[in-house]
């Protein structure tokens, strides 16, 4: 990925069916793959379209209206274990708890007088432990209050990330003061409608153990017995459901995008892919070996040939797919870049860039943690289908190298400018592959996620660039999507591809080649770099064939995360997976 190092930057699955009643206000085949499972037929696509809606959409999922259908099965072994135990507390006075997170934005707004009191004589005499985070005795069984301000929520500014971030900071506190059975309590204002959601996945960050430390000291593979959630249950019983289903989403993603480079080599991301969607339903075909690549995918094949001569390090293709009960309506199809360790390759990172390179796998963890929170939810109607494209980006003799001619799936022919702009190479054949697919598809949307370029994260920061091509824009796909990622907490910023993009990607000779894979001017070399790359994606896949005026036009998004998925030493943030899945739900 060019640049992005400059930046600061369950064996069985939970068994979980929901019905979602969503309220809004206003083709060529592997010849030689090798096939773990084979589930052709799955591989479709799914979708993110709609009714045609151009404007931008509220959505509103509201509590009531995720009603539990099914039981849930929980077994788990020490690196691949379920979720912390959260269940539905509604009454302050029980003994089961140890600990109660209060997160609010007044205590004297509070409706427990049982917790407004004893917080109250510490406001009395710190006029700032209001705004702050503060622990209290109690008289109630769990015997201290820990309280954790949103702030007062009274500038245009504040968001609902407000909750998550004092959600996780009351939780994370709660553990340091010993608490092993803390109960969250969110206090919420009524213009963030999903506030209740995003505070309890704030507060489940705080339990997140990374898997190296999982598997390497199993003792310390839970930082609590378990979470209550204050509410009652018919208002915040069915919330439950789904917060265990995005965050067990979300715990796949961490695993797949935030372990070091060997853990997660691609074949051991095989491995995890298989114990953690075993018995899940969804189907997986894992494609694998080089002389398979260079045939199917060659772009990936270039990326993939250094490390191909290393077992443990050659390349993999994971595709996996979720088919739902009934007619498919909607069909959504994701495409992840998974670059398990990026060197830069010839054009290698120096001066001591590389370190946190093993992040550059973001991407195929989020679609990872989709189709994980989606196997829970088992959504009718909506077909999901994803592609984790693993490689690891070497340098050494083999090494693919600049000013190589590689003819695409498509049949387009590209220049290599720099080995370190490895992710659309990676991810170009598979989209290509993708969108064979969703010819034959009901409604479908593609999407490629990707830490694809330092450029998107110096343009917004920590946020995720979403940019759509004409038949997403014409369906006002980025713009919903956006609504919703605001709605849930992570907010995305809208891109635009323009026609600028396209042009400066040609070939300026069009005597060798028809396409140049990336800028390689001496001069300013990154004005326009990440709508570059997503330009880059839709001619090399050859989806410049499926606009909105051709016979068949495809919607196509490009997701960016390579500011929004975190830097080392924290967790990877999973920044796309609620807001894909929520998408996938029915915010339509």
């Amino acid at each position: 990925m060019i640049g992005r190092a400059l930046l600061t930057c369950p064996s069985r699955a939970i068994q979980s069916t929901l019905r979602i009643s969503p309220v809004w206000s206003t083709t060529r085949r592997p010849a030689t793959a090798t096939v773990a499972s084979r589930s052709r037929s799955s591989l479709s696509s799914l979708s993110a379209a709609s009714s045609g809606h151009l404007g931008r959409v509220a959505f509103r999922a509201s509590w009531s209206a995720i009603t539990t259908i099914a039981t849930r099965t929980m077994t788990s072994s020490s690196s691949f274990p379920t979720l912390p135990r959260i269940e539905l507390c509604s009454d302050l006075q029980s003994a089961d708890y140890d600990g109660i997170v209060v997160v609010s934005h007044s205590v004297s707004d509070l409706p427990f007088g049982d917790l407004q009191r004893p917080l109250a004589t510490i406001t009395a005499i710190d006029k700032k432990a209001e705004d702050g985070l503060f622990i209290a005795p109690c008289q109630l069984p769990a015997k201290r209050i820990i309280y954790s301000s949103t702030g007062k929520l009274d500038q245009d500014s504040d968001d609902v990330r407000r909750y998550a971030e004092a959600a996780e900071k009351g939780v994370a506190r709660a553990i340091e003061a010993g608490c092993q059975s803390p109960c969250l309590l969110f206090n919420v204002k009524s213009q963030f409608a999903q506030a209740g959601i995003v505070a309890a996945l704030g507060g489940l960050k705080a339990l997140y153990v990374p898997l190296e430390m999982r598997e390497a000291q199993p003792d310390k593979a839970k930082k609590v017995t378990k979470i209550g959630i204050f509410g009652s249950e018919d208002r915040v019983g069915a919330k439950i459901e789904l917060v265990r289903a995005l965050e067990a989403g979300r715990i796949v993603s961490r695993d797949v995008g935030g372990s070091d480079p060997e853990r997660m080599a691609a074949p051991r991301v095989e491995e995890y892919i298989r114990q953690t969607f075993e018995n899940t339903g969804i189907k997986i075909e894992v494609i694998q070996g080089q002389p398979t690549f260079e045939q199917e995918y060659p772009c990936f094949a270039a990326v993939n040939r250094c490390a191909s001569s290393i077992p443990r390090h050659d390349g993999r293709i994971i595709w996996l797919t979720y088919e739902p009960e009934g007619p498919v309506e909607k069909t959504l199809m994701l495409v992840g870049k998974g670059v398990t360790y990026d060197t830069g390759g010839l054009d290698i990172k120096a001066g001591g860039i590389m370190a946190g390179m093993c992040r550059d796998k973001c991407g195929a963890a989020d679609v990872a943690g989709i189709l994980k929170a989606v196997s829970i939810l088992k959504p009718k109607n909506v077909k999901v289908v994803g592609a984790l494209a693993m490689v690891r980006n070497s340098c050494g003799s083999d090494g693919y190298v600049s000013d190589e001619i590689i003819t695409t799936r498509a049949g387009v022919r590209l220049r290599v400018g720099n080995t370190d702009a490895e992710g659309r190479m990676a991810m170009a054949d598979v989209l290509c592959h993708m969108k064979e697919k969703a010819l034959n598809e009901v409604n479908p949307h593609l999407m490629t996620i990707a830490t694809l370029t330092g450029h998107a994260a110096r343009t917004y920061g920590d946020y995720t660039a979403i940019m759509d091509n004409g038949p997403a824009k014409k369906d006002g796909c980025s713009r919903r999507i956006q609504d919703i990622s605001e709605e849930f907490g992570n907010p995305f910023e809208v891109s635009t591809i323009r026609r600028e993009d396209f042009e400066h990607n040609k070939d300026k000779c069009g005597d060798y080649v028809d396409l140049l894979q990336c800028n390689v001017s001496p001069g300013n070399p990154s004005s326009r770099g990440h709508q570059w790359a997503g330009a880059f994606l839709v001619s090399a896949s050859g989806l410049d064939k499926h606009m909105v005026q051709s016979e068949k036009p495809l919607k196509y998004s490009h997701l960016d995360i390579a500011g929004s998925s975190g830097s080392l030493p924290g967790p990877n943030k999973a920044p796309t997976v609620v807001p894909l899945v929520m998408n996938a739900l029915g915010a339509w």
